[in-house]
This record gives structure tokens, sequence and C-alpha cells, in this order.
């Protein structure tokens, strides 16, 4: 296993564990995030995010495979399984990461995933029907970025 299949699997086994310290501990500093509910982030609001998703995470079951990575740049395939909380509905997310490491570091983190698809399993046939539709995707992201303000006001960051 390579620097970057060793880091990704530290994320991602930390991740398991419900560590997310450990799992800031495997980005750099000025990190990028990206996935269709938060989209952009960087830096501090990366780690809030986590934390924010990692410590309100009652029942998540994380698995993860195919990793892959060399020359700075490395992937992997990870699903969560969980309830979310709002509707009390079974959540299976499959996800595609895409990882660029710098110094040791992931530096850039992109996660994959068809929003409609995870908006069927959290609002059932609301979203199945309305999941595509901008105006859901917007409201589903609206709400996460005002959760993660709240968070991060309460937790001084």
């Amino acid at each position: 296993m390579n620097a970057e299949q060793q880091l990704i699997t530290a994320f991602y086994s930390n991740f398991q564990k419900g560590d997310w310290k450990a799992m800031l501990d495997c980005y750099h500093e000025e990190v990028f995030f990206y996935d269709p509910v938060f989209e952009s982030l960087e830096g501090v609001k990366v780690r809030a995010m986590w934390e924010m998703l990692v410590s309100n995470a009652g029942d998540l079951k994380l698995s993860f495979e195919k990793v892959e990575g060399a020359d700075g740049y490395g992937s992997c395939e990870w699903t969560a399984v969980y309830t979310f909380t709002l509707t009390g509905r079974k959540v299976i997310n499959k996800v595609r990461a895409h990882f660029y490491i710098s110094e040791g570091k992931i530096a850039e983190h992109q996660d994959d995933f068809s929003l409609w698809k995870w908006s069927a399993q959290a609002f059932g046939l609301r979203g199945l029907l309305l999941g595509w539709s901008s105006a859901l995707q917007q409201r589903v992201r609206g709400k996460a970025r005002n959760n993660l303000e709240r968070f991060m006001a309460a937790k001084k960051y």
C-alpha cells in the first residue's frame, strides 16, 4: 500500500470509528471539500462539517473499498448507512471520493453521489418525485449550510 492509499485508508478507518479528530489529522490545513449537499467548503468549515456530521451520527455504519492512489491523487468508494433524523428514514448513500494529496495530507476532497437518489431515500415519495428539482436540492443545501453555521457558532469556530 502506497502513501496515498495509506492516508485514504486512515481517513475512512477513523470515520468508521467515529473519530472525527483523527479524520481531520489527515487533512491539509487549507483543505478544499466539495459534495452535492454542502457544495464548496474550505479549511475550518470542512473541519466543522465533519465534526458535526460524525458527532451527530447515531447509527452510522460505514464501509469503504477500492482505495487507489498514486502521484498525489487518490480515490475510493464508500457507503454510509444511517437513519436520516429529520424523517426517520433509512439512507444508504453510495459515494465515489476523489482526492488530491499535498505534503502528505488531503488537500482536496470531492465526494460524488446522486442527490436525487439520496433525496428519494431520505424523503420518500416526495424526494423521489421532486429530488431532481433545483427547488428541493436548494432546500436541502440551505438546511445543511444553516445547520453548519449554527454548529460553528455554538462551538465558537
